[in-house]
């Protein structure tokens, strides 16, 4: 992430696990040993503290921003697990379209 613009979210999530769920911290150091935190990793991390409401993800997927790393992250884990648009959507809760959108944005063709 942008190193001028972003919130230290490692030092965010170290209070947050230390002052309320000290019993989530082992299992949350690997994410809090990293020297940054991509969109990915906070969005687990999120997910490993606080768990998942459906009605609140369902809410927040509308505010999810994605940088072009994590993009690739993505559309590469497509192409090594071999997975279609739908199976990629599903695994990260997007949308089919945005997938298809990305691709196309990054000139990934599709295997036919």
């Amino acid at each position: 992430m942008n190193e001028k613009n972003s919130p230290d979210y490692r030092k965010i999530y170290t209070d947050i696990i230390r002052d309320k769920y000290p019993h989530k911290l082992e299992l949350c150091l690997g994410f809090l040993a990293k020297k940054s935190l991509t969109s990915i990793d906070i969005i687990q991390l999120n997910t490993l503290i606080f768990g998942e409401s459906k009605l609140i993800s369902e809410k927040n997927q509308k505010h999810k921003v994605y940088t072009k790393e994590d993009i690739s992250y993505m559309l590469e884990f497509q192409r090594k697990n071999n997975l279609n648009n739908n199976e990629l959507a599903n695994y990260f809760k997007l949308s089919r379209n945005t997938v298809t959108k990305w691709r196309k944005m990054f000139s990934i063709n599709y295997k036919e």
